[in-house]
C-alpha cells in the first residue's frame, strides 16, 4: 500500500509479534526524520488545513484504538512523531515511514467512498510501524540497512511521480545489492493486515472497507505496474489476502451506518480532487459539473460534493462571481447538516479571501475558534486586511500549544513583519523551519535574529533575545546530530 512497504516472497518465518530488533527506537526515529525532511521539501507537499484536519481525525481515532489494544506501546507513543504529511500527487498511495510518520497522497483520497476506506489503509500502514517491521528487517540485515532504506524509500517516492527520476535514484550498486533483502515478507504483510484490521474495527470503522480498498489498490497496481524494479511493487494484492480480509470482515460486527458516504467525506473528496488536479482543463471540467444532474438534486451528499467541487474549481480559475454563486447554492443544499454547513462557510470565506474581500473573509472565519482551519484562514484574512495584531495574538496562543505547526509559525512571522516587529518575525520564521526539521535553515534565521538584536537593541525586548539565544543552542545541537547521521 505504500512506498515504504516493498514486498517479495518470504525467505524465512518471522515472529508474529514484537520486534527483537537491533535498531533502537531512537535510531528508528532519526531515520524517519531524515526521510520526512525530504518529504517537506518535495514540490508535491501540500499544507491544507481543511484536509489536514479530516485526515488527522481518522489518524487520531486509529492511534487511540492502537493504544487501547496495546499495539502502540508507551515507548513508541512518546518517542515517535505520529504525524501525517499530505502530497498532492494523484497516485493512489499512502506509506508509513519509520518513526511514526505517515504520507498520504491525495490520489488515495480521490478514489475512496467513505472515511472507512481511508481508515483501512492508514490502519494497515500504522501497524507496520507499531510492529516495528523496519527494525525487524534491520536485525536480519547489515548495519548499513537504515541508510539504504532511506535511499530506497526516497527513490520509490520519486518513481511514483517520475519513473526516469526514480530509476536514476535507484541505479546505483547499493540498490542492486539489497534488491532481494529489503522487502517485507508475506508474514509481515499478513501481520499488518491482521493487526490493522483489529485497529480499524476497534476504532469503529466498517470492516468491509478493508476488502474494498484491497480491491481498489489491486486494480491501481495493475494499471501502474510497468514491470521495472520488482522490489518497488508495493503490497501485492493477492487473491489470498483479499479472501483473508473478507473472512475477517464477515466475523466482525458492522457499525451502524458504516460504509455510507457522508456529506463530510464527499466534500473532502471534492476538495482533494481540485487540489490534486493541476490543469486548467481539469478545473474547467470540474466547474462544468454544476450544470449537470448531480448538482440539481437527487442524492444529497452527491449534490453537495458536486457543488463544492464546482465552486472550488471556479475559485482556482479566479472566476470569483461564479464561485460565489455556486457556494451560495452549496450552502442551501447543506442546510440542516451542521458539518456540511461548516465546510460551506469555510469555502465561502476562502473564496472571499482569494477574491481580496478581507472583510467578508474575516467575518466568516472565526480567528478565535479552537479549530485550525478557521483560525488559520482568519489569521490570513486579518494580516492581509490590515489587522496583524489580532492575528498575532491568536497565533501566539496557538503555537504555544502546537509548536510543530509550521504554517502557523509562518503566519505569525508575517503578522510580526506587518507590525514592524522584525526580531519576533525572524524568530517565528526560524521556528517554522524547525517544525519542518530543516535545522540548518532554522539556524540561519536564528543568527539573523541575533544580528538584529545586537545591531538594534531597541528592536525587541531582552526576554525575546534570550529565547532566541536558547533556541539557537538547542537547534545547533539537533543540527550536529544530523551531521553525525550523514
Amino acid at each position: 500500500m505504500g512506498a515504504l512497504l516493498l514486498a517479495s516472497p518470504a525467505r524465512g518465518q518471522l515472529p508474529t509479534l514484537g520486534d527483537g530488533s537491533d535498531m533502537s527506537v531512537a535510531a528508528e526515529k532519526k531515520l524517519g526524520e531524515k526521510i520526512a525532511r525530504e518529504l517537506y521539501r518535495d514540490p508535491d507537499y501540500i499544507e491544507d488545513p481543511v484536509l489536514d484536519e479530516y485526515i488527522l481525525g481518522i489518524w487520531t481515532r486509529l492511534l487511540d484504538a492502537a493504544r487501547t489494544r496495546g499495539d502502540l506501546t508507551s515507548e513508541l507513543d512518546t518517542n515517535f512523531a505520529w504525524q501525517v504529511v499530505l502530497g498532492k500527487d494523484r497516485v493512489i498511495n499512502a506509506f508509513a515511514l519509520p518513526g511514526g510518520w505517515m504520507g498520504v497522497q491525495l490520489g488515495l483520497v480521490n478514489v475512496t467512498i467513505s472515511s472507512d476506506e481511508i481508515a483501512a489503509v492508514l490502519a494497515h500502514e500504522l501497524s507496520h510501524v507499531t510492529q516495528r517491521h523496519i527494525a525487524r528487517l534491520s536485525a536480519q540485515q547489515s548495519k548499513q540497512l537504515p541508510v539504504l532504506i532511506a535511499a530506497m524509500i526516497l527513490g520509490a517516492i520519486a518513481m511514483s511521480k517520475n519513473p526516469e527520476a526514480g530509476n536514476a535514484v535507484l541505479a546505483g550498486g547499493q540498490a542492486a545489492a539489497i534488491q532481494t533483502g529489503l522487502n517485507f515478507s508475506r508474514d509481515m504483510e499478513r501481520e499488518a493486515d491482521r493487526v490493522g484490521f483489529g485497529v480499524m474495527t476497534q476504532a469503529g470503522y466498517d470492516p468491509q472497507a478493508f476488502v474494498t480498498m484491497f480491491e481498489k489498490l489491486q486494480q491501481a497496481s495493475r494499471l501502474s505496474d510497468n514491470g521495472n524494479f520488482p522490489y518497488l511493487r508495493t503490497h501485492p494484492m493477492t487473491t489470498e489476502r483479499i479472501a483473508e480480509a473478507q473472512s475477517r470482515q464477515q466475523l466482525a460486527a458492522r457499525p451502524a451506518g458504516a460504509g455510507a458516504s457522508s456529506m463530510l467525506h464527499t466534500i473532502m473528496v471534492a476538495r482533494s480532487r481540485v487540489l490534486s488536479n493541476p490543469g486548467v482543463d481539469g478545473l474547467r471540467a470540474y466547474a462544468s459539473e454544476a450544470d449537470g444532474p448531480q448538482a440539481a438534486g437527487g442524492d444529497r451528499a452527491r449534490q453537495v460534493g458536486t457543488l463544492y467541487t464546482a465552486a472550488f474549481a471556479q475559485a482556482k480559475l479566479r472566476d470569483f462571481p461564479a464561485a460565489q454563486r455556486l457556494v451560495a447554492r452549496l450552502g442551501a443544499a447543506a442546510a440542516g447538516d451542521a458539518v456540511a454547513v461548516r465546510q460551506s462557510r469555510l469555502l465561502d470565506a476562502e473564496i472571499a479571501f482569494l477574491a481580496g474581500d478581507m472583510a467578508r473573509a474575516s467575518s466568516l472565519a472565526d480567528i478565535a475558534a479552537t479549530t485550525r482551519p478557521e483560525m488559520i484562514l482568519g489569521a490570513q484574512a486579518r494580516i492581509q486586511g490590515g489587522k496583524p495584531k489580532e492575528a498575532a495574538q491568536r497565533l501566539q496562543t496557538w503555537v504555544a500549544l502546537n509548536p510543530r505547526d509550521s504554517l502557523a509559525w509562518q503566519l505569525l512571522g508575517a503578522a510580526y513583519h506587518a507590525q514592524g516587529d522584525t526580531l519576533r518575525a525572524i524568530r517565528a520564521e526560524a521556528e517554522a523551519q524547525v517544525a519542518h526539521l530543516d535545522y540548518q535553515a532554522a539556524i540561519d534565521r536564528f543568527k539573523a535574529a541575533q544580528d538584529v538584536s545586537r545591531k538594534a537593541p531597541g528592536a525587541g525586548d531582552h526576554i525575546e533575545a534570550s529565547i532566541i539565544d536558547t533556541r539557537t543552542r538547542q537547534v545547533q545541537s539537533l543540527l550536529r546530530e544530523q551531521a553525525v547521521e550523514r
